[in-house]
């Protein structure tokens, strides 16, 4: 019988990390990555969470998180790697087939191209110390509020904050160049 109860407990703790990870994948997404989910790509969060998984499961063989904000930042960056590698391939991949001029009319532009300023804002968040990559990621990128950032990395709201704004001074010192006026 003591058996039966572990393996439910397992199953409930396995089903809310799967549904805190569909959440975080969905965030991320539909926010920071909305024209992957547009034709030609039409990714669901299903499949990002598929890929997310996949990953995971290679880098836990060699890396072990010790607490529960570790593997949350673990997966986080797994999940803008492999969101990254997407907008990447997409960038590159070459027109589907030439249409003659005249024959459909040209879209509106989807502005769909990672530019080389936006590499260079990806490469300056990845390059953050990881104390503000966290705070960063948890709050900007996934969406969390400061309370729920604090939870998961076991900190005071006031220590989320302070990571917070030493990270934004950071990338506004480094992306100094790209504020207009």
């Amino acid at each position: 019988m003591g058996d039966e109860h572990t393996t439910a407990a397992v199953q409930r703790y396995l089903d809310e990390l799967v549904r805190r990870l569909h959440l975080l994948c969905a965030s991320l997404l539909y926010r920071s990555y909305p024209r992957l989910a547009n034709p030609p790509l039409n990714l669901q969060a299903e499949e990002l969470l598929s890929a997310l998984a996949e990953r995971l499961l290679k880098a836990l063989r060699e890396a072990r998180p010790q607490t529960v904000r570790q593997f949350f930042a673990l997966a986080n960056q797994h999940m803008r790697w492999e969101l990254n590698d997407l907008a990447r391939r997409l960038d590159e991949q070459p027109p589907a087939a030439e249409l003659r001029e005249g024959s459909v009319p040209a879209p509106p532009s989807s502005a769909s191209g990672l530019t080389p300023n936006g590499r260079r804002m990806l490469e300056a968040i990845d390059n953050l110390p990881e104390e503000e990559r966290e705070a960063f990621g948890l709050l900007r990128v996934q969406g969390m509020t400061q309370v729920e950032a604090a939870r998961v990395l076991d900190v005071s709201v006031a220590t989320v904050k302070r990571r917070l704004n030493r990270g934004l001074r950071m990338l506004t010192e480094k992306l100094a160049d790209l504020q207009p006026g």
